[in-house]
Parts: structure tokens; sequence; C-alpha cells
């Protein structure tokens, strides 16, 4: 069970679990029905491509509009986080979820599906931040890595999972039903918050000297969250540009994978939900520093197999990406919720906004790449993100206001 501080005591209960392996795998499966919907539609983007009858890049960025959402909503509720009771905030953004994606089904051209997949965004970010401001308040020291590496496994997971239902629901029932029955996942998302989850009011949902915005930029003074903002914008930049481009790859020749097969590749993140799990012990045993830079070298490693012609290699190396984006994503949230030991909503929403708008700008630039200079500019864009990660990495020193995070 998480630890809580005694004046929540009274207000607040954490995840109902007999113990500590029940309440990871409750975390991971929240994680996994809130942000299901994320990547999952990347498995279809060369049948969406030919639906709408439109661009790869195009296609591409209505797909990830997602992101732009998610970074607008971590923001938001960033600021409102001290006003907002955990549990009821994270129902009735899985609640809300389920309708873009239920109305995803008929969208009769590309602005309309652009414009829902924002919604989308909108309601997941706000189930996510809220869900990560919790368990910063929620978790002891000692509990808090491996706490945010189950839910980022939970992520890594619906990366994995939701890509190979979609291409398999698509391929088998059509595109329609595809996100039909993502909608009901997220209502059982919902249902699974209002199980496991009792009141928890935040921590600060009492008077402070500081207000959201003086949060904010007292947050964004401290050079070493500074950092970390910006390693979020890197990591998903990259991530959303070897896995939403690498698609269309996959299916050209020399590969020429179909839609099931294409539905299969992505057993690739199986490795990443082991490897991100370990993330809180790495950190504890190296330093977090050591423990980014050794997932960013991964990933350098794996981006650069992506350029063969080999399907094996270019398996692995999608393996590499993965498991190297995902353990430096999990390294990197857990250190924003424990640097921050003030305003950890806003600190939480903040880092979000960054992640997700790092995924929006690398679809669109990326996109570019792609579509002009083809994937080995595409990868040369994505290896730049990384290299700069790797920088900024260096700034992650322990402050005072970091302490409690683990070296």
């Amino acid at each position: 069970m998480t630890e809580m501080s005694a004046s929540m005591k009274a207000d607040a209960t954490t995840i109902h679990s007999p113990g500590a392996a029940v309440r990871s795998l409750v975390i991971g499966l929240t994680a996994f029905l809130t942000v299901v919907d994320l990547f999952a539609t990347q498995a279809i983007l060369p049948s969406l491509t030919r639906h709408y009858n439109v661009t790869p890049a195009a296609m591409g960025f209505a797909v990830n509009a997602s992101t732009m959402g998610m970074a607008i909503a971590g923001l938001v509720v960033g600021f409102l986080s001290p006003h907002i009771e955990r549990r009821r905030g994270i129902l009735v953004s899985l609640l809300l979820l389920a309708v873009p994606t239920t109305l995803l089904a008929s969208a009769p051209d590309l602005t309309t599906f652009t414009i829902l997949r924002v919604m989308q965004g909108l309601c997941m970010a706000s189930a996510f931040a809220l869900t990560l401001a919790y368990l910063g308040e929620q978790c002891s020291a000692m509990d808090a890595g491996g706490a945010f590496a189950a839910y980022i496994t939970g992520n890594v997971a619906s990366n994995l999972v939701g890509r190979l239902v979609s291409a398999a629901v698509a391929d088998t029932f059509g595109l329609a039903s595809n996100f039909y029955f993502f909608a009901l996942l997220n209502l059982a998302g919902a249902a699974l918050v209002y199980v496991t989850i009792k009141r928890a009011r935040p921590m600060h949902a009492m008077p402070t000297t500081q207000s959201p915005l003086q949060a904010t930029i007292a947050h964004w003074r401290d050079p070493a969250l500074r950092a970390a903002f910006a390693i979020g914008f890197c990591i998903l930049f990259a991530f959303i540009g070897t896995f939403t481009f690498v698609n269309f790859v996959l299916v050209r020749a020399p590969l020429s994978l179909g839609m099931m097969d294409l539905g299969f590749v992505y057993f690739v993140f199986l490795p990443s939900v082991v490897t991100t799990l370990l993330a809180g012990r790495a950190v504890t045993l190296v330093g977090i520093r050591p423990a980014i830079w050794g997932a960013l070298a991964v990933a350098g490693i794996g981006l650069m197999l992506l350029l063969s012609s080999h399907l094996a290699l270019v398996l692995v190396g999608m393996v590499l990406v993965g498991v190297g984006t995902f353990f430096a994503q999990a390294v990197a949230t857990g250190y924003v919720g424990k640097a921050a030991q003030d305003n950890r909503g806003v600190a939480s929403g903040t880092y979000l906004a960054c992640y997700f708008l790092g995924g929006l700008v690398g679809t669109a630039v990326l996109g570019q790449l792609f579509d002009r200079f083809g994937w080995v500019a595409c990868v040369a864009g994505v290896a730049t993100a990384l290299a700069v990660a790797a920088c900024l990495t260096a700034r992650l020193v322990i402050t005072s206001s970091s302490s409690a995070s683990p070296a």
C-alpha cells in the first residue's frame, strides 16, 4: 500500500490492494486503459491514409493531433490541480473520453477526425496528469520509483496491446468497429477507477502562498526541472517520429507487410513492459543521469538498425528504440514527481504538456522530412532529438527541491 502523510489519512485512501504487486497491477492497468487510444491508431495508419486519400504526413499529423489536446490539458489540469478531487477528475475524464472515441467511427473527413483526436487528447491527459499527481502525493520516497515505473509500464503495454488489437479489429471487422471497441475500453477504465480508488483530495487543496502561475514560474526557474521538461519533449518527439513513420516503411517494398502482420510487429514493445518496471531500481543503483544516458544510448543504437532492408534487423531496432525511450520516460517522470516537492500537480502537468507538445512537433517536423526527403532524413531528425535529450540530462542534478528523489 502507498503511504500517506498524517494530514491526508482522514481525507483519502490509496488504491485498494493487499500488497505491492497488486497495487502495481492496478496502477499499470489504469495507465493502460487511460492511454490505450493514444498510439493504437498508428497500427492502422496506412489504412486510414487510403480511406481519407491523403499523404502519410497529413494522416500522421491527424492521428497524432491527440498530443495537441494532451499538451493543452496537461497545462490546464496542472493549474487547476490544487482544486480537483483526484478520483472524480480521473473518473469524469475517462467517461468523457468514450464520446470522441465513438464519434471517430463515423468521422466524415480528415478535419473532423483531427478535431476528435484533439478531444481524445484532452480527456486522456486530464486523467493521466491527475493520476501522476495522485501517485506523487500518495507515495513515499521509497515507493515512488516503483509506482511511477508501474504507471509508465501500463503505458508501454497500451502501445503493444492497443496496436495489436487495433490492427486485428480493423482487419476483421473494419475501421469503424475499431473505434467502437476502444470506446468500450475507455468505459472499462472508468469502472476500474470507480472500484479501486477512493476519494483523495490534493495535498495542496488548502490555501498556499503560491498561485498556480507562481508555481509554474518557480518550476521553470529551476534549471533541473526545466531540463526535465525539455527531455520529455525530446523523448516523445523521437518516439512519435520513429513509430509513426516506420509503419509506412514496413508496408512498402522490400518489407511489404500486410495490416495484420503490421499489428504483430508491435510485439517489439513486449521487452519494454519488463525493462520499464526496472527503472525505479536502476535509478537507485546508478543514479538518474546514468539511467537516462544508458536508455538514450540503447535507443540510438536501435535507431541505426531501422535503416536496414532486413526485417529482422528493423524489428531489433524497434525493440531497442522502444526500450530506450520508455525507460528514459519512466525515469524522467519519476524525477519530476519528486523534484517538485511543492505543487506537484502543476509540475506533472507542465511536464506532460512539454512531453506531448514534443510529440506534436515531432509529427509535424518529421512528417515533412519523411515526405520530402525520405526515411533516412526522418531517422536523422530522431537522432538529433535523442542527442539533445542526452545533453540536457547533465542538468538533472539533485538540488534542495529534489532531495526526495532517488539518486
